[in-house]
């Protein structure tokens, strides 16, 4: 097989991540999100709000760590954020995925692309501290849009979600106090419950 072959191969396969359908609804509520959806509106805003990153980083590196952080929910799916038992396999199922999926490319972008994933999953750069931020503080924009519509139906408590985003803040301490404040709005509006 060609390069040109091996790269088309890849963007075929990752044209699935179209099918992959997270627990958040769209803003306006009419359906959920998929996980292209969500690692488009990532990379845009990592392009509109990487000033607000607590250390200066590589806006284009952070994007295509949004792009491609969630490709290994192809073979893992996606696993929903306040779902405990499904979160004790997620890391070997992702980690297979990513031997999987990432293959698929050439060899150098192969261990460039994957590379980049282990980064994110790290977390501990700049760019994926500021990636990992966006990845938390998108959610709460799509939850608080549709009235709390995904939290309700899931019954998601204030200390779930304070547990999840405690580390938010290590990217983007003034998205962190945006989506801090999101979240009390809501807990107001009893779309969280305040346990």
């Amino acid at each position: 097989m060609t390069r040109l072959e091996q790269q088309i191969n890849f963007i075929i396969e990752v044209d699935k991540l179209k099918n992959i359908i997270r627990q958040n609804y769209l803003v306006d509520g009419s359906r959920k999100e998929d996980d292209a959806d969500h690692s488009w509106h990532l990379a845009l805003m990592c392009a509109i709000l990487s000033e607000h990153a607590n250390e200066k980083i590589d806006v284009l590196k952070t994007m295509v760590m949004v792009l491609i952080h969630d490709l290994v929910e192809i073979d893992a799916g996606d696993t929903y954020a306040y779902d405990s038992n499904a979160n004790v396999s997620k890391r070997e199922r992702e980690l297979e995925a990513a031997d999987r999926i990432f293959r698929l490319l050439p060899a150098d972008q192969a261990q460039e692309i994957r590379a980049l994933w282990d980064e994110f999953e790290e977390g501990r750069t700049p760019e994926a501290k500021f990636a990992v931020t966006l990845d938390k503080v998108q959610p709460l924009l799509l939850n608080s849009g549709s009235d709390g519509k995904s939290w309700k139906e899931h019954k998601v408590t204030l200390s779930q979600i304070l547990k999840r985003n405690e580390n938010t803040g290590e990217g983007s301490q003034a998205l962190w106090d945006y989506g801090y404040q999101l979240i009390q709005k809501n807990v107001d509006n009893n779309n969280i419950i305040n346990q």
